[in-house]
């Protein structure tokens, strides 16, 4: 059984991280150009990139009802399409090898490993580690990211812990998804951000909950719960196809960027140490 739990050791500073999901990669509407601008803006800070599913979209093999020809590049078009796009990948990946510290599963990847018997994200992140002597991490469908930022003169450790989970349901036109923050807010317990994306749609909410310490005193916490969008463009102008047909809005494209600001608090001769966070959309 795979780890789903992603410890990530940092020293007590400001980290930026770049979310990304629905990438569809190897889709001809993915819009690389926007991709890369985002992944290269990672590289000259030396941002983390995380990745919450769909980073393919695989649809194109022989044993998909839903293949078309227009739907695949000209290089994948080939008798071993799935080994074509994850090798392609691995090569254009590999300058942010580095940066990369989990990719998790989307319905598309556990789509291929239901018909076609093959993990792609296995096979995509030992193909990264393996050529770039990386140490990304394979992900779950859901899991947690922990942020741990240490402080090295006095000791302590403050901790910043995202839910990721790709998604579940539609992204209805007048909820965009919103409603799955509350059947999470149900289910999850002790988490800071709750990340989700697989409905193509981008936005924060901030969720206030109440709890009891150890001391019997009333304590507020706020939970982000945001959503990353995607890479793949399938409106194309209204002029039609699935996306259109079935009635579909155009939808916003990017990944959203994640501050996290270790700080110092001190009340009275006490001293503790907490993570305050925000996140904003690529550009």
């Amino acid at each position: 059984m795979k780890n789903n739990v992603h410890i990530l050791k940092n020293d007590f500073e400001p980290k930026k991280v770049l979310l990304i999901s629905d990438i569809h990669w190897d889709n001809p509407h993915c819009n690389r150009d926007l991709l890369k601008k985002h992944l290269d803006q990672a590289l000259e800070i030396k941002a983390d990139i995380l990745f919450n599913g769909d980073t393919f979209c695989l649809m194109q093999g022989a044993y998909d009802p839903r293949k078309s020809k227009n739907d695949i590049r000209p290089e994948h078009n080939k008798t071993n399409y799935l080994d074509a796009v994850v090798n392609d990948a691995i090569d254009w990946f590999s300058p942010y090898a580095h940066l990369i510290k989990v990719v998790g599963y989307g319905n598309h990847e556990t789509n291929i490993l239901k018909r076609a018997e093959t993990d792609v994200i296995d096979r995509f992140v030992f193909g990264l580690n393996s050529k770039n002597g990386t140490s990304v991490e394979v992900g779950g469908y859901g899991g947690w990211i922990v942020y741990n930022f240490r402080r090295a003169e006095m000791g302590g450790m403050a901790a910043y812990k995202i839910k990721y989970m790709h998604g579940f349901g539609g992204g209805g036109p007048a909820s965009k998804g919103v409603i799955q923050y509350h059947r999470m807010a149900t289910m999850v317990e002790g988490a800071d951000m709750v990340w989700m994306g697989h409905v193509h749609e981008d936005h924060e909410l901030t969720y206030s909950v109440e709890s009891l310490n150890s001391n019997n005193k009333v304590k507020l916490k706020d939970i982000l719960m945001i959503r990353t969008p995607t890479y793949k463009e399938e409106y194309s102008g209204g002029i039609g196809g699935w996306h259109v047909e079935r009635g579909s809005p155009p939808k916003p494209l990017g990944g959203r960027w994640l501050e996290m600001h270790p700080e110092r608090v001190r009340k009275g001769d006490k001293e503790t140490v907490k993570v305050n966070a925000f996140t904003y959309k690529t550009l």
